[in-house]
């Protein structure tokens, strides 16, 4: 059988590499010089022969020669194939009238949202403005913002009771009726300023009076937030960490489905995590980070768990010892942050701001409401020195603020010394964080070799930098930039978090997150204190970094949990000759030069986009001249033309750089003058995409960008990368937080490729679908899912895990 099971594969693998014949002996990577995209297109001719089980990449990596992969498969089959089962009946498809409709509505929605929002604030300044003196203006916006902030926060509570009641385990389609009323609940919780108070006990209370059950000492430090909160259930001193997923809902092949999530007394639930509905951790159990649990899974009471899709393991992830902090504690950290958020940020954001205009004594124009005068040069040069001084104040101020203000306080919170929750070091701790994780400075620099002088200023430690041009991206998160090390010749692609923060449900404590030196980092990676890796490693999309075992060198790491692969391959090599002597200073310095001109053109194009909403402002203002509601009315007709205006100006930005043309598959080096062009795109701001979350409009939104959309597309918060190498097919579903990315970006060698999501199929909350991957019709991709480059899902197929395989009925 081992021999007719070898020449099956060797024959199946030659008409993949294209050779005659394969020896049963060669190493795939090694001697064959295959990669992760080749051995991907092999695994997927493996699947549709009915003589052979099903292959997986674990598979393959486990076993890299054809002689070995099938005594693996003769031994124990590696992936037994299922009885054949009736294929999948097609996907219901939507309603277009249903469709329409229901945009129609949640315009409505958001006008009269724009509406109520303007009135309130043209009433306020009204108010604000007839106060005399400084301490007359202070009082009355101190007042007025605090109204306004209670009614933001009162509104989502208030709409959840009376358009839902308590959310029940059910399900209903999207578009419908029932839908729009979880979208009206969810849309306004993620314009709730409560969110500023995630890590505090007044955001678990706040989800308390939202239905949800919490029990007493749990910290929540997770800024997504949940929506069916009736189904919510936390018992006492749990902690949720960071970027943890808990939603309550869930969307699959154009439905919503609901149903509870429960955390037991004392759980920890890890960074960049997805708890799916019917998920369950017991009392005293634990799950790591890049972590999933669904299918109603639970992990029994004291078990850890870690891995995607999770299973047991042996790690301790709650690694500070306990502290208790008093009901005083708490309830004075809550109060003190209320205090400064009505006290101090509100009041400077309300009567500063007026005050500053007031006192300018050459603005007659712009604040003279009801002058009419929109017509008028001085208008608009008012508006342009406004906006210019604006900016160029905003730039100026915020760099110093973030590179000095949290140095000076870093040293109050010592390195591996365990603080209470809620206490004075626990605010400082988060006023760090908060200050050196703007995102602006970031972005302005990532991807270029400015990021590393800008990192360094805010304290992170780089070693003897050996500078790559791309050393980092323009998503770089951390606890404290103080404790962040990073070895010589390491690069770092988007979306690195590094835990250099450990918590308990009580206690943390801040320690030092080293990386090894000549290493490559992809997307979506959180990187823990401890981290078992050393020098020379290649860590994987989304690959759970492991804290137990031998440190590992010269190796690389995919999958969660994850196992080893080669460091590089062929593929990835081929470019290497440009990292060499006078040639890589050529390439370097022109690389470098369009970079800077590409922060120059973001620069401007951020300026021009904020002097345009200067203008819209003040156009309001001249607009409202005291008209009461009608005047209100105006300045929600601004909100929402702004809105219409951001949108549009964005999407022409990047229609010109990419010249109105679409993207092409390649295969480069970060040296070729193409890749400096093409990161010039991810430059372009898309955060105001979020408004169009679960909307209609957000498919209408995609297409000007130059997505193939089909018809009837659900997207709750997808993120697509490359939009015109994108295709998605009709009725198809993009959950909340997954990503569509057509490229990667490895040790220099940058790859993209088209990416085709098929009619019907769904994209669960969190999953990542890479380059070349092709979802035929019906498919499904299980929440927290890495898709690898080069797959093929069959039609109707349900896939899950980190890499993604398919799941057993």
């Amino acid at each position: 059988m081992a021999q007719g099971t070898e020449h099956v594969l060797a024959e199946v693998l030659a008409g993949v590499v294209r050779v005659e014949n394969v020896p049963p002996e060669s190493h795939f990577f090694d001697d064959l010089c295959a990669n992760s995209l080749v051995m991907a297109h092999f695994c997927a001719r493996v699947r549709k022969r009915e003589d052979l089980p099903s292959v997986s990449m674990r598979d393959v990596y486990g076993y890299p020669t054809i002689r070995s992969l099938a005594a693996a498969i003769d031994a124990a089959p590696l992936a037994t194939k299922s009885p054949p089962k009736p294929p999948p009946p097609p996907p219901e498809p939507g309603s277009t009238p249903r469709y329409l409709l229901c945009g129609a509505l949640q315009f409505l929605v958001f006008v009269a949202y724009c509406a109520l929002a303007g009135v309130a604030a043209g009433r306020g300044y009204e108010w604000v403005s007839t106060g005399s003196g400084v301490v007359e203006v202070y009082t009355r916006s101190a007042l007025f913002g605090g109204a306004l902030f209670a009614g933001a926060c009162l509104l989502p509570i208030a709409a959840k009771w009376l358009l839902v009641g308590r959310w029940r385990e059910t399900e209903f389609p999207v578009w419908s009726l029932a839908y729009l009323r979880f979208w009206t609940v969810k849309a306004l919780l993620h314009a709730n300023p409560m969110i500023l108070f995630v890590g505090s006990p007044l955001y678990v209370q706040y989800l308390r009076l939202l239905g949800a059950r919490i029990g007493p000492n749990v910290t929540i430090l997770s800024r997504v937030v949940p929506v069916c909160t009736d189904l919510l259930t936390i018992g006492a001193d749990t902690v949720v960490r960071k970027e943890a997923h808990f939603l309550g809902y869930r969307a699959i092949a154009g439905r919503i489905r609901t149903g509870p999530v429960t955390l037991g007394r004392d759980v920890f639930v890890g960074e960049k995590t997805v708890l799916d509905i019917g998920t369950a951790l017991g009392d005293g159990a634990q799950l790591g980070h890049a972590s999933a649990l669904y299918d109603g899974a639970a992990v029994p009471a004291g078990e850890h768990w870690h891995g995607s899709l999770a299973q047991p393991t042996d790690v301790d992830y709650v690694r500070v010892p306990p502290a208790r902090p008093s009901a005083p504690r708490r309830a004075g950290f809550a109060l003190a942050g209320l205090a400064h958020v009505l006290l101090v940020y509100t009041p400077l954001a309300v009567g500063g701001s007026y005050l500053a205009l007031t006192e300018l004594p050459t603005l007659d124009v712009l604040l003279d409401p009801g002058s009419q005068d929109l017509g008028s040069p001085a208008f608009y040069g008012e508006a342009l020195g406004v906006s210019l001084i604006g900016y160029l104040a905003f730039i100026g101020f915020g760099f110093a603020t973030v590179a000095w203000l949290p140095r000076a306080l870093a040293p109050l919170v010592r390195p591996d010394r365990t603080y209470p929750l809620y206490g004075f070091r626990y605010g400082v701790q988060r006023t760090v964080a908060r200050l050196t994780n703007i995102k602006f400075f970031k972005w302005l620099c990532g991807d270029s070799s400015y990021i590393v002088g800008y990192l360094q200023s805010l304290g992170y430690d780089l070693s003897h930098v050996e500078q790559t041009g791309s050393n980092f991206g323009t998503e770089v998160q951390h606890e404290t930039p103080y404790l962040a090390t990073v070895g010589s010749g390491t690069m770092v692609a988007d979306g690195l978090s590094i835990m250099n923060a450990e918590f308990s449900a009580t206690s943390f404590r801040v320690s030092r997150a080293t990386i090894g030196a000549h290493s490559f980092l992809g997307n979506h990676i959180a990187y823990p204190a401890g981290g078992r890796t050393g020098e020379n490693v290649l860590l994987a999309t989304k690959v759970m970094v492991p804290l137990d075992g031998e440190v590992r060198s010269n190796v690389g790491l995919l999958g969660s949990p994850p196992f080893e692969i080669p460091r590089t391959v062929e593929r990835d090599s081929r470019f290497d000759h440009f990292k060499q002597g006078a040639e890589f200073r050529r390439r370097l310095a022109a690389k470098n030069r369009y970079n800077l001109r590409t922060m120059g053109l973001f620069l401007c194009v951020r300026w021009l986009h904020w002097f345009a909403l200067s203008v819209v402002a003040f156009g309001a203002i001249d607009l409202y001249g005291g008209a009461g509601v009608a005047g209100g009315l105006v300045i929600g007709a601004a909100m929402v033309f702004a809105l219409v205006f951001s949108t549009c100006f964005y999407v022409l930005v990047e229609r010109l750089i990419c010249r109105f043309r679409p993207l092409a598959p390649q295969l480069c080096s970060i040296y070729d003058p193409y890749f400096r062009w093409h990161e010039r795109l991810w430059k372009v701001p898309s955060n105001h995409l979020v408004v169009f979350n679960g909307t209609p409009f957000k498919n209408v939104v995609w297409r000007l960008l130059g997505v193939r959309v089909g018809r009837r597309v659900f997207d709750d918060g997808a993120s697509i990368t490359e939009r015109t190498l994108t295709t998605i097919g009709d009725d198809s579903t993009l959950g909340a937080h997954s990503k569509v990315q057509a490229h990667s970006q490895e040790d220099g060698t940058f790859k993209s490729d088209r990416i085709v999501i098929g009619s019907g199929c769904t994209v669960g909350t969190g999953a990542l679908v890479h380059y070349g991957v092709e979802m035929s019709d019906g498919a499904v991709l299980a929440p927290d899912s890495f898709l690898m480059k080069g797959e093929q899902m069959p039609a109707g197929a349900d896939w899950g895990g980190n890499p993604a395989v398919e799941r057993q009925s």
